[in-house]
């Protein structure tokens, strides 16, 4: 089976894995998109693993306010590398944080990394963030939070 640009475009926009690992996987599944979706799922994961031990030396601090202005959270997400620290996406990553931890009042980290994802379920903040890791190439950790309510 042909593997087309827009299965890879979506595939990638849906796990956020590099394209060649895009392309090989949808050829593994025989252009099979839920199949090839799990197979980069579990390859995410386990680039997790291999890189927890690097050093986590750059990163962010991402603020929230929630809309009634009563709910309030700052959050460190680190990662590896400046140029990972300024992707859009890297951003993004910890504004989800930042507004699950307002959501959620998780008491710790551990907690935290254990609790559903509040805009996806069936994901827990930890497998959002072994995704991440790997669709960063490098290691990350969420550190301190702080949450405040009036």
């Amino acid at each position: 089976m042909e593997i087309t640009a827009q299965q890879i475009k979506t595939l990638r926009d849906k796990t956020g894995a590099g394209i060649a690992d895009v392309k090989k996987t949808l050829e593994e599944s025989g252009g099979d998109m839920d199949k090839a979706f799990g197979i980069i799922e579990r390859k995410l994961g386990s680039a997790a693993v291999k890189k927890a031990t690097r050093a986590t030396g750059a990163g962010i601090v991402e603020a929230y306010i929630h809309s009634n202005s009563r709910v309030g959270v700052l959050v460190e997400v680190l990662c590896e590398t400046d140029f990972v620290a300024r992707n859009p996406s890297f951003k993004e990553f910890a504004h989800d944080i930042a507004l699950h931890i307002a959501a959620m009042d998780p008491t710790d980290v551990e907690i935290l990394h254990s609790q559903p994802f509040v805009r996806d379920p069936g994901k827990s903040i930890g497998d959002l963030l072994n995704e991440s890791i790997g669709r960063f190439g490098e290691n990350m950790k969420i550190g301190r939070f702080v949450r405040f309510e009036v």
